[in-house]
């Protein structure tokens, strides 16, 4: 039957075998590799009466064989099948095979077929599918090509891309065209171009965060890595794994949202939170606001916010004006003209009936909310007042310097950079130099940011200097081992503004010598509320907030010790431990030390080999008389300044719960 085609199909094809379909449905032909593949010879599969394959298929496997015989039988076609046989020697084994059935001129059905192996294949692929049920990654295979098409997602990738259970995975895929670029969101598609551009070129895997668009729309923030390899057929494709962040990502996202809004308020009067999505809005700031003071974070609907603070706060003849700004804004939410924040100019009535100049301006936080934020503008008479001063200065530079000893330093600032010219000698520490390495930057020029981080001033502080013409700052003075409170006044050179001159005042009495002891001598400690010391009835005033905050870690602590690695932890919480933030925490330790040392009361804190604790027995604090039982003075609050305060916060509200 197979005439001259048998000695190639001996050689060249795998499992080839020969079926009878019609009843009683045998084997009429083997080769020698399907042979080798049953492990048994061709006279035991050949005996023309029984189908001597289907006994050596799995039990489990024997009905879906049948099954796919029979069907094989009804008419001609071609189809597959994977099952399992069992050898005589008992060894189990997946095979595949590939059937073409055919009807003779006598009615005779056949079927030419091929059987392959495919154990290791099949054993591979269950421990993918093992790391697939059990891993909490999603996996991703897509396409080298220009606009990658996705190929495979496992079902934890559809779980992170919120599909539904009885979506399979090629509905999945269809969900997003099939392209991986239509699974991110538009402005993130360029990244991911970059991306895979970078993993083609380099022929090596990258990591990076991700946002993808959820199958309802939403976003979600994946890690992951991206990796290019040939797939089964030899083809270059790109694979991804990735894990779901976006519980982190929000989280982050939260507190730099607060971090930002704190720092907003030093400067706003009052920040109002937009919600265009939902039509909403809430205060979140207003202290000095009398109609959102007592409303601070409470969602109230758009409309009703404007017609408080517009109808209460602005006047009269700003108000159509406001109204029309805040609702265009909510409609468009564009970034105005030069990608500039929109900004509008105004006025407020006081309650007292005074007109005064408001700015305001919306800052865009991310796809749905804004913040508005207004602060009043200083009057001219206030700004006249501060040129008439910085001419005064200028006019009389030379008087001032020869009758103010403190000192003057001169720098030229320029597109962002300092470039030191002058500095006297006693103010070198001020800007956080010596006088060595004052001389070398005098010859280049260097970023203002990096420039005001050697100083104890806040960046802030420094621009407010170079804005306002004047601001007070706190700094440790190496000479005399103590901290100044000094003003720096500002001023511009006639003949190049660039030039500025900063004069230097001590803004400070005469204070006792370091280790000189107060007349009172007792110390008392309070962390019932906010937190503060007294040294007999005076409070310490601490001119570095970290200080103070070092000092609440170690009254905390119970007379514990406490590392500069804890301390770090506690004081810059988003920040690693590294060179800096260690050098950073040495200068706060010194700093307590200084102040505790001007109050007489050093020996309180303990200091060895860099770790520091409280001497308890030379304290009195009302944590440790309510501990002992000497008193109950706790209400409920604990170190009210300190988030970190929340733990023995815990505690303590246990304690009044369980004798209340």
């Amino acid at each position: 039957m197979l005439g001259n085609a048998e000695q190639i199909l001996r050689q060249s094809v795998a499992g080839f075998h020969q079926y009878v379909l019609t009843q009683p449905v045998h084997l009429e032909y083997v080769s020698d590799g399907f042979c080798a593949l049953m492990g048994l010879p061709r006279e035991q599969l050949l005996n023309g009466q029984n189908d001597s394959l289907s006994a050596l298929v799995h039990p489990a496997d024997r009905e879906v064989y049948g099954q796919f015989l029979k069907t094989m039988g009804k008419k001609p076609a071609s189809d597959t099948l994977q099952f399992r046989i069992v050898k005589p020697e008992g060894q189990i084994c997946y095979v595949q095979t590939a059937m073409t059935s055919q009807r003779l001129p006598d009615g005779t059905m056949i079927a030419n077929a091929t059987l392959t192996d495919i154990t290791q294949l099949k054993l591979e692929t269950q421990n993918l599918q093992y790391l697939n049920d059990t891993m909490p990654c999603g996996f991703l295979k897509y396409t080298c090509q220009r606009h990658p098409r996705i190929t495979y997602m496992n079902d934890q990738m559809r779980k992170i891309l919120g599909f539904p259970r009885y979506f399979s995975q090629v509905s999945a895929q269809e969900a997003y065209q099939g392209s991986i670029y239509w699974m991110i969101p538009l402005e993130e598609r360029r990244k991911m171009a970059r991306y895979l551009n970078r993993v083609y070129t380099s022929d090596a895997p990258i990591a990076g965060e991700i946002t993808v668009m959820r199958y309802d729309g939403r976003k979600a923030h994946l890690f992951g890595w991206v990796t290019k390899c040939l797939n089964e057929q030899g083809v270059e494709e790109f694979q991804s794994a990735c894990m779901d962040i976006t519980d982190r990502y929000e989280a982050k996202k939260r507190s730099q949202t607060t971090q930002y809004l704190q720092a907003l308020t030093d400067v706003y009067d009052l920040i109002l939170q937009y919600d265009c999505s939902n039509n909403t809005a809430k205060c979140l700031y207003g202290q000095k606001s009398m109609v959102f003071r007592w409303l601070e974070n409470i969602s109230l609907q758009m409309e009703e916010v404007l017609d408080k603070w517009i109808g209460q706060e602005v006047c009269e003849e700003d108000r159509q004006a406001v109204r029309q700004f805040v609702q265009s804004f909510c409609k468009n939410r564009q970034q105005g003209s030069g990608n500039q924040p929109w900004q509008i100019d105004y006025h407020e009535i006081t309650p007292q009936g005074s007109i005064l100049p408001y700015k305001g301006l919306f800052l865009k936080i991310d796809d749905t909310l804004s913040w508005f934020c207004c602060r009043q503008v200083p009057s001219q008479a206030e700004e006249e007042s501060l040129r008439s001063e910085n001419r005064i200065l200028k006019e009389n530079m030379q008087d001032l310097v020869m009758h103010f000893t403190d000192g003057l330093a001169a720098f030229e600032l320029r597109d962002g950079f300092v470039t030191p010219l002058y500095v006297s000698d006693n103010v070198c520490e001020f800007f956080g130099f010596s006088k060595e390495e004052w001389m070398p930057m005098m010859q280049k020029r260097t970023p203002i940011q990096e420039f005001v981080a050697h100083s104890d001033a806040a960046y802030e502080e420094f621009l407010s200097l170079l804005q306002n013409g004047q601001a007070e700052f706190t700094y440790f003075d190496l000479k005399t081992q103590k901290e100044r409170r000094i003003k720096a006044v500002c001023s511009q050179k006639t003949d190049s503004p660039s030039v500025r001159y900063v004069m230097l005042y001590n803004m400070e009495e005469p204070s006792r010598q370091i280790g000189e002891k107060s007349r009172e001598t007792s110390v008392f400690i309070r962390t019932f509320g906010y937190f503060d010391v007294f040294v007999g009835e005076k409070p310490i005033a601490f001119r570095n907030k970290k200080s103070k905050e070092l000092l609440a870690l170690l009254v905390d602590r119970r007379g514990g010790y406490v590392t500069s690695e804890e301390a770090i932890a506690f004081l810059w919480e988003e920040e690693p431990i590294n060179t800096v933030t260690l050098a950073r925490y040495r200068k706060v330790a010194l700093r307590l030390k200084n102040i505790l040392e001007e109050y007489g009361i050093s020996h309180i804190v303990e200091s060895v080999d860099g770790k520091r604790r409280l001497v308890t027995e030379k304290v009195q604090c009302d944590l440790y008389d309510h501990l002992s039982g000497k008193s109950q003075g706790f209400k409920g609050s604990y170190l009210t300044n300190y988030s970190w305060g929340e733990t023995t916060l815990a505690e303590l509200s246990g304690d009044l719960l369980g004798t209340s």
